[in-house]
């Protein structure tokens, strides 16, 4: 095996482009190195091996062409992102033998551009967990060590990418679940701004929080993929009309001058001292860098977990509604009348956070507490986004930690769903408001990888790139790499 799974996007693509490898050279080099490191990782659910093959075999034959730079690029889905005729779960019992009979929309824009879908990643159960334990068939370990979860819900897309499975993968962002993982595993991770990205063919946790987005090994590659998934879709309502710049173009450029707020609620005692140490580190290089850094505050972020649990579920609630053994997905044998279909169905084909959640969301939107709890949420989402409206009327862009922790092992939160809760009190906010935000590693602790958020007003990911990239380049923890991936960490 040679060694082009170390390779990014980038990378990739300018051997291709040159002739250097084929496309077929690098589907099977992909192929081969997730045969030698799955059982390790258990990123994958369902490879697409043979489609590949024929796709970078048609590749081939046609040539490279400088319209389509990420012709012939891998990449690993998400399994909440339908794909025809290939195997859609969820990560759940409910879904285990889905296969859809149409493409989500980011699938089209995929095939648009000539990447090349290789698999389906693992992840929490419906999107619902922050570690990827919640998953029906795995658990997928962290690329830099497999006593530590790798995060989630996008877990496997991490840790995927973080290993050298694949050079990008696309993942789901409802609370966290692509920064959070990208922070675990030390890769760039970006949640675009609601609405960017098509949510047609996403299998739906919370409609008014889900968004999905790229994970890469560095900045620039990150910003490349979101340029081939960005598009304005008609079967999604909530989709933006709003032009769709070139995501690159401000990468390289100086953050001289730029102001950038560091909520103090970000910065409290309940983050974990080394991430703090090295958030302050990353500050300090902002202003080496002729950055303006100073202190603000989004005073409502605190109640953020609070308002997104009553949210998020009571969503939750009404799409997985859908799932009732009737018309696809598992259906119980339990059976002695209509009813029994319905219950036991769900009772045997929803794990146990996804009914905790169900019923959260139920109580929440039932006759009696709608108003106490769900109408109250809704109000204090409101409080927050003009928080950070305030912010954006002066600075452009927001700093901080993805996480209060590094990656935990395996069963810490097994008893205490709300200790796994307040793991994501970082991110919530951020898709509570719809704003876009980006990880990317900033330090190290015990070994394990920090991720430092950047997060910017409504469609403004190009200048997110900017500061990310001008981090990157002054300084070097992108280019640590987990041993599985070659490295000495």
């Amino acid at each position: 095996m040679s060694e082009l799974f170390k390779l990014g996007v980038k990378e990739l693509s300018d051997k291709i482009q040159t002739k250097e490898v084929s496309v077929t050279e690098v589907v099977k080099e992909t192929f081969s190195r997730i045969e030698a490191t799955e059982n390790q990782l258990e990123a994958f659910i369902t490879l697409n091996e043979e489609k590949a093959m024929a796709i970078a075999k048609e590749l081939d034959a046609k040539g490279p062409s400088s319209d389509k730079p990420l012709a012939g690029i891998p990449i690993g889905i998400k399994d909440n992102i339908v794909t025809k005729d290939l195997l859609t779960t969820a990560a759940s019992k409910m879904l285990h033998n889905f296969n859809p009979p149409y493409d989500a929309t980011v699938m089209t824009n995929i095939y648009g551009s000539d990447m090349i879908p290789v698999g389906k990643l693992n992840m929490d159960e419906f999107a619902m967990g922050s570690s990827t334990e919640t998953s029906y068939f795995k658990k997928t370990k962290n690329a830099w060590s497999a006593e530590k979860v790798p995060g989630g819900s996008s877990g496997g897309s991490a840790a995927s990418v973080a290993a050298g499975q694949i050079p990008a993968s696309l993942g789901s962002d409802t609370g966290g679940s692509i920064r959070q993982p990208a922070s675990y595993n030390g890769i760039v991770g970006m949640k675009p701004t609601y609405g960017r990205v098509s949510r047609f063919g996403l299998i739906a946790f919370a409609s008014s929080l889900d968004q999905i987005g790229p994970m890469t090994r560095n900045v620039e590659d990150n910003a490349m993929i979101l340029n081939a998934i960005s598009s304005y879709d008609v079967n999604d309502s909530t989709s933006s009309k709003k032009e769709i710049p070139n995501f690159s173009s401000l990468i390289g450029e100086s953050v001289k001058g730029m102001k950038i707020g560091v909520p103090k609620e970000f910065m409290t005692e309940g983050v974990d001292p080394e991430v703090r140490k090295s958030i302050e580190e990353a500050i300090k290089t902002y202003r080496e860098l002729g950055a303006t850094v100073e202190e603000v505050s989004l005073p409502h972020s605190p109640y953020g977990v609070q308002v997104y649990y009553i949210i998020a579920s009571s969503e939750a609630s009404s799409n997985l509604q859908r799932f009732d053994g009737i018309r696809y997905g598992y259906r119980t044998e339990n059976i002695t009348n209509l009813e029994d279909v319905y219950i036991n169905s769900r009772s045997e084909g929803f794990g146990a956070e996804v009914k905790r959640r169900i019923m959260l969301g139920t109580f929440s939107l039932s006759s009696g507490f709608y108003d106490a709890y769900f109408k109250k949420a809704g109000q204090v989402r409101t409080l927050i986004i003009d928080d950070f409206k305030q912010v954006f009327s002066d600075y452009d862009l927001i700093l901080g930690p993805v996480s209060p922790t590094i990656a935990h092992d395996f069963g810490t939160d097994k008893d205490d769903p709300v200790t796994a809760y307040l793991r994501d009190v970082l991110t919530i906010p951020v898709n509570l408001a719809g704003l876009p935000g980006i990880s990317l590693p900033c330090g190290f602790s015990e070994g394990m990888p920090i991720g430092l958020q950047l997060i910017g007003n409504y469609f403004e990911e190009e200048k997110i790139y900017q500061a990310a990239s001008a981090f990157e380049a002054a300084t070097e923890f992108h280019k640590m790499k987990p041993v599985i991936l070659g490295g000495n960490a």
